[in-house]
């Protein structure tokens, strides 16, 4: 049976687009409004002209232990999209000694892997790994370079990437307590929650279309280019949207969903706190042809590059926490982050390749233990028909798309739980 009332839904990134899916399936209708031309937000894949073929606007490391997910995946009858190498396989090369390594990590809950020297990281000792207890166990206030040795091999081959690749944070200033919670549903759980889960085609053909069409399906109407430039509460309710002029007045039971980015959340209602400082990310395009790689990345360390996804004939990059090179105009930099690829494929570093760079200025809020606190509940109860949804809300993870969908999903319980 279908609900009379209508939840509002404005924002189609992942977080929105996870809020609208379980609050359609769950026979709510479903209104969804985006301000873009497209679903997706960061997540989305694209055609670009110059270089004539598809890719991701960022590059997203997901895992198996990633449970909202893989239960979004589900839902969507996307799983299908996404190879899993069977096994969790992380391979790396430090740049400055040309080694090469992968750490392999046992399927189950004994972590075997540390004692085996060829699948644990090179220069490391089974004792060192004891480290990520102190990470484990870290204060609300601590950070991840507080907690280790940062002049350690495991903290420079491991750590270090690991912590600036899933936070987007340095570790001197990145919140302990978020890659703790990224731990414990991941490498915490053995091997089978690490499994690297790479889209066969490209992040909107798993994340973004799958989802659409089941929205479709569900009866759910997208409207695209509708941005919202404010709203009016009376009563302790949202009464009104207003999309660029046009105005949506939601009933007495309808509920909103804003599943805006922070900063846009913060200019329409000032009075709920959220994150202030935020990290870029530089991501790099090369159209070239390289080695099949089961894993489908592999990180770098010691240079400017950190991930190098490969697909279709491309080479994708991530530079993350990328303030540290405000120095330089990302189009500019495309001579050194090709110098780590050279080493990487064994190939000329004078000869750069056609290739696309973008800086995502606002890509994620600063991890930091300071930003963390200032996230809010997906509930307010000065609001009573409202609920939000983001990355950048409360949901104990960084800003990733577990985080993102678990944000959608607990926003569509709020809805359906509060609801008068």
């Amino acid at each position: 049976m279908t609900s009379a009332r209508i939840i509002h839904v404005v924002g189609a990134g992942m977080a929105g687009l996870a809020a609208a899916l379980q609050l359609s399936l769950m026979g709510e209708r479903v209104a969804l409004y985006e301000a873009a031309p497209f679903a997706g937000g960061r997540c989305r894949s694209f055609l670009d002209r110059e270089l004539d073929c598809r890719i991701d606007n960022g590059n997203h490391l997901v895992l198996s232990g990633n449970t909202a997910l893989r239960d979004y995946l589900a839902l969507t009858q996307g799983l299908h999209t996404v190879n899993d190498p069977g096994r969790a396989l992380f391979p790396f090369m430090d740049i400055e000694s040309g080694a090469r390594w992968i750490a392999e990590i046992s399927e189950g809950l004994i972590p075997w892997w540390v004692f085996d020297r060829h699948r644990r990281v090179p220069g490391t000792r089974p004792a060192d790994y004891l480290s990520g207890l102190r990470i484990l166990t870290a204060g609300p206030g601590d950070t991840v370079a507080a907690r280790l040795d940062p002049h350690s091999t495991l903290y420079r081959r491991f750590w270090k990437p690991l912590c600036i690749g899933a936070l987007n944070t340095e570790p001197e200033i990145a919140s302990a307590r978020l890659l703790a919670n990224i731990l414990r549903q991941t490498f915490v759980l053995g091997g089978g929650k690490c499994h690297p889960l790479v889209p066969k085609i490209g992040l909107s053909e798993t994340f973004v279309t799958p989802c659409l069409n089941t929205l479709r399906q569900h009866g759910v109407e997208v409207y695209y280019g509708q941005r919202l430039r404010g709203l009016q509460v009376h009563h302790h309710r949202i009464r009104e949207l207003d999309f660029n002029g046009t105005l949506v007045l939601p009933a007495a039971n309808d509920w909103v969903v804003l599943a805006l980015p922070a900063w846009v959340l913060r200019e329409l209602m000032p009075d709920i706190s959220t994150p202030s400082e935020f990290r870029s990310i530089i991501n790099a395009h090369f159209k070239i042809e390289t080695p099949r790689n089961p894993a489908g990345f592999t990180g770098l360390v010691g240079g400017l590059a950190e991930w190098v996804f490969t697909r279709g004939g491309v080479a994708s990059v991530t530079i993350s926490a990328a303030e540290r090179y405000d120095g330089y105009a990302a189009r500019d930099m495309a001579p050194f982050i090709w110098r780590d690829l050279a080493a990487l494929f064994d190939l000329d570093p004078e000869k750069i390749p056609p290739h696309r760079i973008f800086k995502e200025k606002y890509a994620t809020f600063a991890a930091t233990p300071a930003q963390d606190a200032k996230r809010p509940l997906a509930f307010d109860f000065r609001w009573r028909n409202l609920a939000l949804a983001g990355e950048w809300t409360a949901t104990g993870l960084p800003s990733t798309i577990e985080g993102a969908i678990r944000s959608g999903f607990k926003a569509a319980q709020v809805v359906m739980r509060w609801s008068d």
